[in-house]
Order: C-alpha cells, then sequence, then structure tokens
C-alpha cells in the first residue's frame, strides 16, 4: 500500500537524520575539547586551521569550549557548509574540484601558521579537504591540479589512488602543512574512509605519508593517463623519482612528531546513531560489520543480495532494520547525471523487485555527485513503476543518469548539505510481517 511506503521512507529519514546528529562536529569536537580541558591538557590562545565539508562546525565547537576571545585561524569548507563564526574565519571552495578561493585560503592558512607564536595550536580536518586544501607544487599549476583531478574523478580511480597523486602534487598534503607549522599541533578528525587513517582523510595534510613518487606515477600508469596528464604534472612525478624534489613528510622524520592525529567521528559512529533511533522505534537491527567500497554496481548487487538473505533468515515477526556503510566508485561512461548513492539504488532496483522492503541509500554529507540530492529511494515497487512509465533500467545505468530516472519517478531524497561527512549509509527497512510497500 501507498501508505506503508510513505511510512517507510519517513522512517528511513527519520534514522538517517539520527546518524547524522550522531556525527555532528560541533558536539565531537565539544566532547573531545572539554575532556582536555578538564585534564588541562589545553593551551590558549589557540590558532585553529583546517579544512573540510565539517570543518566550519568543528570550529563553532573549538569556540564553544575555548572561547572565541582567546581564539584566532581559517578554515575552508565546501559551498553550504559555512557557519557563522565569532572569531574563526571560514571560506567557502570548490568541491570536487579545487579553485581559486580554495588555492587562496590555503595560502592564507600557510600564511598564519608561519606567523604562529606561542599558544596552542589545532588543526581540523574532515572529508573534501583534499580539494579544499589546495596548493600546487611547482611547476605545476591550479588548473593543471584541476585538470588532472578531473581525469582521476572520470577514469574511477578509488580513493587511495586520488591520494597517492594528489599528496605528491601539493605543498600541504602528505603532512605538508607540518613543514609549513614547524611546531607541535594537535589534529582532530572526522573520518571519510575506510579503515579511519589519517594519512587518507584530506590526503593527510598533518600526517606522515607511505607512498612515493612513483606510485603516483603508477596510478597514471595503472588507468593509462601517463599520456593524458598535464605536461607539469608528469615533470613533477619524474623530478621526484629521479630525486629532484622532496619526497612527502615519512614516519622517520622529525616532521612527523609534530602532530598528534585522533579520530573524532567516523561512519561507524554514524551507523550507531542510525541504530540506536531503530531500535527506540522497535526494530530489531543488523548492522553488516564489512564497510561497502570498490566498484558501485559489484557492491549494490551484493548488497541486494544480503539483504533478500536477511529477510529470508528472520526470525522473528518484528520490524527489521539493516545497516551498512562505505564508499564505493562510479566508472563514468555516459554523459548523464547522478552520484554513487543513486546509481548504487538504481542497480538494486532489479535485484529488489517485488521485495517488500524500502532503501535509502544516501550520502551523510547531504551531497550525491553533482547533483542537488543526497541519494535515492528504493523499493519492490521501483522496477514496476519504472516499466510503466516507460523508464529503462539497463539504459539509465549505460548512460550513468540515475539522477533522472529517481527524478522522473519521484524517488530522489534531497536534505540540502549537513555540514558533516563520514561517507555513505545505506538504511533498509522491512515492516512487521514483511508487509508488501505497495
Amino acid at each position: 500500500m501507498k501508505e506503508v511506503a510513505a511510512h517507510l521512507r519517513a522512517e528511513a529519514v527519520a534514522i538517517f537524520r539520527a546518524a547524522i546528529r550522531a556525527v555532528d562536529p560541533a558536539e565531537l569536537v565539544a566532547r573531545y575539547l572539554s575532556s582536555q580541558a578538564a585534564r588541562g591538557h589545553m593551551c590558549v590562545p589557540t590558532l585553529v586551521i583546517g579544512a573540510g565539508k565539517a570543518a566550519a562546525r568543528m570550529a563553532a565547537g573549538c569556540e564553544a569550549v575555548l572561547g572565541p576571545a582567546d581564539l584566532r585561524g581559517e578554515v575552508i569548507v565546501a559551498d553550504g557548509c559555512g557557519v557563522p563564526l565569532h572569531s574563526i574565519h571560514v571560506s567557502e571552495a570548490g568541491h570536487p574540484l579545487p579553485d581559486v578561493r580554495g588555492e587562496q585560503a590555503t595560502l592564507r592558512v600557510i600564511e598564519s601558521l608561519r606567523t604562529h607564536g606561542t599558544g596552542g595550536l589545532v588543526c581540523l580536518i574532515s572529508g573534501g579537504a583534499s580539494s579544499l586544501m589546495v596548493c600546487p607544487r611547482a611547476p605545476v599549476d591550479l588548473q593543471d591540479k584541476i585538470a588532472t583531478t578531473r581525469l582521476l574523478l572520470e577514469c574511477g580511480a578509488d580513493i587511495h589512488a586520488f591520494n597517492t597523486v594528489r599528496k605528491h602534487l601539493s605543498q600541504v598534503k602528505g603532512g605538508g602543512l607540518l613543514r609549513q607549522a614547524r611546531t607541535r599541533m594537535l589534529t582532530l578528525v572526522i573520518s571519510d574512509v575506510i579503515g579511519d587513517d589519517p594519512s587518507t582523510i584530506g590526503s593527510g595534510p598533518t600526517a606522515t605519508d607511505d607512498t612515493t613518487f612513483a606510485d603516483a606515477w603508477a596510478v597514471f600508469t595503472r588507468y593509462k593517463l601517463t599520456s593524458r596528464v598535464p605536461a607539469s604534472v608528469a615533470e613533477l612525478v619524474q623530478a621526484g623519482i629521479a630525486g629532484r624534489v622532496p619526497e612527502t613528510v615519512k614516519s622517520n622524520t622529525a616532521e612527523a612528531a609534530l602532530c598528534r592525529n585522533v579520530i573524532i567521528g567516523s561512519n561507524r559512529t554514524a551507523l550507531e546513531g542510525a541504530a540506536a533511533a531503530a531500535r527506540a522505534r522497535g526494530r530489531v537491527v543488523h548492522i553488516e560489520d564489512q564497510p561497502l567500497s570498490g566498484d558501485t554496481t559489484l557492491a549494490a548487487q551484493q548488497f541486494a543480495a544480503r539483504v533478500r538473505q536477511l529477510i529470508a533468515g528472520r526470525r522473528s515477526d518484528k520490524p527489521l532494520c539493516i545497516l551498512a556503510g562505505g564508499e564505493t566508485t562510479v566508472h563514468v561512461v555516459g554523459g548523464g547525471r547522478g552520484g554513487r548513492n543513486q546509481e548504487f539504488a538504481l542497480v538494486m532496483a532489479p535485484a529488489l523487485a517485488e521485495e517488500s522492503v524500502t532503501i535509502l541509500s544516501a550520502g551523510t554529507d547531504g551531497i550525491d555527485g553533482p547533483t542537488d540530492a543526497a541519494g535515492a529511494f528504493v523499493d519492490g515497487t521501483t522496477l514496476r513503476r519504472a516499466r510503466e512509465r516507460g523508464l529503462d533500467v539497463d539504459a539509465a545505468l549505460h548512460t550513468n543518469d540515475s539522477y533522472t530516472f529517481f527524478s522522473r519517478l519521484g524517488d530522489l531524497f534531497r536534505c540540502g548539505p549537513t555540514a558533516t561527512n563520514v561517507m555513505d549509509i545505506k538504511i533498509a527497512l522491512l515492516s512487521a510481517g514483511g508487509t508488501a510497500t505497495s
């Protein structure tokens, strides 16, 4: 029944919002700094720097605990993620492609580090920092960096490959901020990567890096980009391989001891928040232990099979909630619009045809690809409703046009930027007794 479908969607949205509240950047930072202040571990006045979709809200947590009068600094966020602050300047910049605003704001961050005297130094890093904090190494310039980023996006490079390249084209990534600061700092990190590795989050501006220029060239080779990247990029990487350009910061260097990186929030934090909300609604909750990763199509097929398996193996008539998190990669071959969550949902439509389940696949940042949607809903009626409207799942997948597909069905999920980012979550809801969704 339509009423059941609408109810399940509303419930999925409520559970999603609970997940977002669990990773509220201001609360996560305030909680950590309060515990440190109680132990006498904080030093004020303090310089606050940072970048990422959550950086402004994280800075708000700093102001709430340490007091704006004793703070100064600069954080860089994606468009729409800024919030008003008292003493910390917020700059908005381009994402996922870097732009001149990000470059100019990064130069201000570097200048503040170079002129910083006594007092504390706090760095705030969250997902999106890789694009937002941009300062290319010569001879690479911003346009070369943008062109390389676009090539990596289009070829479907995974986050490790992406960051391997970005670190070696940058003055601030791969521990580069440690070289700029030359003093001890505390970095608070909200993770948007599987494994919560500080060297991967935001391309690790205050973390050591185990990759090399040779690894960066290997990425170009793997994705057949060696003849397509800008000449300046090839020149820099080859110079690094030859030892004419310094490597990124390694673990055996003096800079490595300058920073303590602390993970204060992650995808798991969001999933636990979602689980608590689902249980409060009387649902039996199952959280998938293995994060979703790799190719979006394969991951979606596997998750759909897992959902069907859990539905078939239910031992209770109580309503069920299945949760999963992670981040997959779409290999773009068509000219349509969409994002990995919309494509993930679209792949599941045939596999879940006529199943009594409603699924929301959404990005915790509220943004899915270059669209105004965070993701999409899919249920047992999606395939049938699509056919009734003359929509073809295979055609939409072939052109990577999941946005148009779900827009015509009215199944897009829009919530706007959330000012946080801990990858994606999937919320699958089955009503008590397996009531059909349509």
